[in-house]
Order: C-alpha cells, then sequence, then structure tokens
C-alpha cells in the first residue's frame, strides 16, 4: 500500500518507516528538506512547509493511508512565548494544510491516523485514571492538544487520533535524556521524584499505527501507554 507519513523524519516517525517497510509498503515522507535526503528503496521524500502552504498533491492524490505525526518538539526548546507559539502553529496549521488538501484532492484515502499526546490530561496525573472522554486540561498543552485535533478535518475520511505518552527509545527522544546523567554516577531528582509519567515504548507505537492501517474503519480517540504509568524515579532505573 501507499502510506504518507507528515513527520516522518523525527523518532516515531523514522521508526514507523522501518515498520512500514518491513511489511512491504510503499512510503512517502514529506518534509521541508527533499534534496537532503538520501534515496532508500520504496521511500519517496516529497514537499512539505506549513509556513509556505506547500504540500506534494501528487502524494496526497495516491496515498491509502496517512499518518500525520508532523510537529515542532514539545522538549526541544525552551517554552518561550515565541516557542510555544511554534508548538501549537506547526501542528494546528499543518493539520489545516493537510485537510484542505485531502478533502481537494485525495482519491484513495482509506483513512487517517493522526498523533497526539496524553498531555490533553494535562500535567496531574495523579488524581485519577484518565479515559478518552475526559476534557482537555485548562492548561498550555491540554489547549495545544485540544487544537490539534480539532483542525483535522480531512471531509470523509475516517480519523484515529493516538494520544501517546511519552515515547521510549534508546535512539532519541525523553530516555537518553532522563538516563544520560546516570552514566556519570550523578542520578538527580527531578522535582520531588513522584511525579507521574504515562508512557509507552517506541514498538508498541508502531504496533498501534500498524493496526490502525489493517482496521481501516478505526477512527475516534486512543489512548496509547503503557498500562501503568511510573513515578520518573521508577522510569529511569
Amino acid at each position: 500500500m501507499n502510506i504518507t507519513i507528515t513527520g516522518g523524519t523525527g523518532l516515531v516517525g523514522r521508526a514507523l518507516t522501518k515498520a512500514l517497510l518491513n511489511k512491504g509498503h510503499h512510503v512517502y515522507i514529506l518534509t521541508r528538506e527533499v534534496a537532503k535526503k538520501s534515496a532508500q528503496e520504496n521511500v519517496k521524500y516529497a514537499s512539505w512547509n506549513v509556513a509556505k502552504g506547500i504540500i506534494d498533491v501528487d502524494v496526497i492524490k495516491n496515498s491509502e493511508y496517512i499518518f500525520h505525526l508532523a510537529g515542532a518538539g514539545i522538549a526541544d526548546k525552551r517554552w518561550t512565548p515565541k516557542y510555544k507559539e511554534k508548538i501549537l502553529n506547526s501542528r494546528v496549521e499543518g493539520s489545516k494544510l493537510l485537510s484542505n488538501t485531502i478533502r481537494n484532492h485525495a482519491t484513495k484515502l482509506k483513512s487517517v491516523i493522526c498523533a497526539s499526546a496524553t498531555g490533553w490530561y494535562g500535567a496531574d496525573k495523579n488524581s485519577h485514571a484518565f479515559i478518552e472522554s475526559d476534557n482537555a486540561a485548562d492548561d498550555f498543552l491540554g489547549e495545544v492538544c485540544r487544537q490539534w485535533e480539532e483542525s483535522l478535518q480531512p471531509g470523509s475520511s475516517p480519523v484515529a487520533h493516538i494520544r501517546t505518552g511519552i515515547v521510549l527509545s534508546n535512539n532519541g527522544g525523553a530516555y537518553p535524556k532522563l538516563t544520560m546523567p546516570i552514566q556519570y554516577g550523578i542520578a538527580p531528582i527531578l522535582g520531588n521524584g513522584k511525579q507521574v509519567m504515562s508512557w509507552i515504548h517506541i514498538d508498541d507505537v508502531c504496533r498501534i499505527f500498524l493496526h490502525a492501517i489493517q482496521n481501516e474503519q478505526l477512527k475516534g480517540v486512543y489512548n496509547a501507554v503503557a498500562p501503568s504509568p511510573a513515578a520518573l524515579t521508577r522510569a529511569r532505573a
């Protein structure tokens, strides 16, 4: 099948691309840096620039499934007002651009799978077990996730929003940052060490995404986390 990924050069996107190729799919990766990407069998890099309203229409026409993962990294930089604006706009404006292109040009599309985050539920993870029908938190990440999900409106195509916890991988993301001090014999405590972290291993994220294309009528919102959250000190151990 022909499958498109936005955000395909990020941590999850790279792992998902590998998983899709292992299943025999053809992958299109929408990126701002097409010229810098090396050729790879069954992978095509195509233009995508949200700020300029650029997207490769032919890729969308040929896609049977789209994974929408693009967005500025939550943990990449300090949250200045300018970077918070980038976190929000990269998701919302990207979703709007993708939605408009799908509505006007997609002819083979079976479904769209969109990344979201457990940031929907806010920073308080201790009060109770959250479920998909809970309201978005009244804080920055809650508002980002709410607008992110609401801005994806691809017409008649089914949409599944996958709210992932912190994705753990040895290849990048949060885990190396949490564990790096331990390599030098230092184990700093973040806050009081009891803050709860909803997490998921990157292999399980990919399995969930693969499940979504095996069940093309899958739609709605799904939490993608390990069965039990962990305190920061335990998650790092």
